[in-house]
């Protein structure tokens, strides 16, 4: 049965990204530390990166049985918000890591964005449940990734449709910022931990969302 999920580098006082993001620092002053353990690694798609550690399972696992992303509209870009620039096609030139159907969150209409490698970018404006949905179509039995931001994140579980999550938990404090788990209300399920991997610089924390009473 496919599952919607979300993994994340997060710091030890909770942020996912630092204060000021903007074009020059899109994970805001010191929000690229998040990623140092990730970036040296052989499986990160946009380096030349050749370690091979405990990390390297965990990200290779990521992608497995995946069938669409969802992801809100800052993550897309641009951070200014508004109307979009018809120029703009994501931070990530012109074939994204994704190579499968992301459907980006917002409240400006853009017709559907072909890139190479096979990713495709819909633009949803009428919220959460509909991006579900049009994922769920998309990805067939396959799982469905939120990519982020907090603020996606935060909606969707809120919600309740989170089935599992992994947290990279980095040691580093950034004192603001993009806060995850924060302002999700007081109806949530319990979590049950899975595993823990211990790896240089980071350490994945991997949770199942148990059902709530009466589900």
């Amino acid at each position: 049965m496919s599952k919607v999920t979300f993994h994340i580098a997060m710091s030890l006082d909770g942020y996912v990204a630092g204060p000021d993001q903007s074009m020059q620092e899109p994970l805001g002053r010191e929000g690229e530390r998040l990623h140092d353990w990730f970036v040296e690694l052989a499986a990160f798609y946009a380096s030349d990166g050749t370690e091979v550690n405990e990390s390297t399972p965990v990200v290779e696992a990521w992608t497995e049985n995946l069938g669409a992303y969802i992801m809100g509209r800052n993550m897309f870009g641009p951070p200014t918000g508004g109307d979009w620039d018809e120029s703009w096609t994501g931070w990530w030139g012109e074939d994204p890591p994704y190579h499968m159907p992301v459907f980006v969150l917002t409240h400006h209409p853009r017709e559907p964005l072909k890139m190479k490698g096979g990713t495709t970018f819909h633009f949803v404006t009428d919220g959460i449940e509909s991006a579900l949905a049009q994922a769920r179509e998309a990805a067939g039995d396959r799982d469905i990734l939120v990519a982020g931001g907090a603020s996606t994140i935060n909606q969707f579980l809120a919600a309740g449709h989170i089935d599992e999550f992994e947290l990279s938990v980095v040691p580093i404090f950034l004192g603001g910022g993009a806060r995850l788990l924060d302002n999700l209300g007081g109806d949530l399920p319990g979590v049950e931990q899975v595993r823990v991997v211990e790896a240089p610089g980071v350490t994945h924390l991997l949770y199942r969302v148990a059902a709530k009473s009466g589900d």
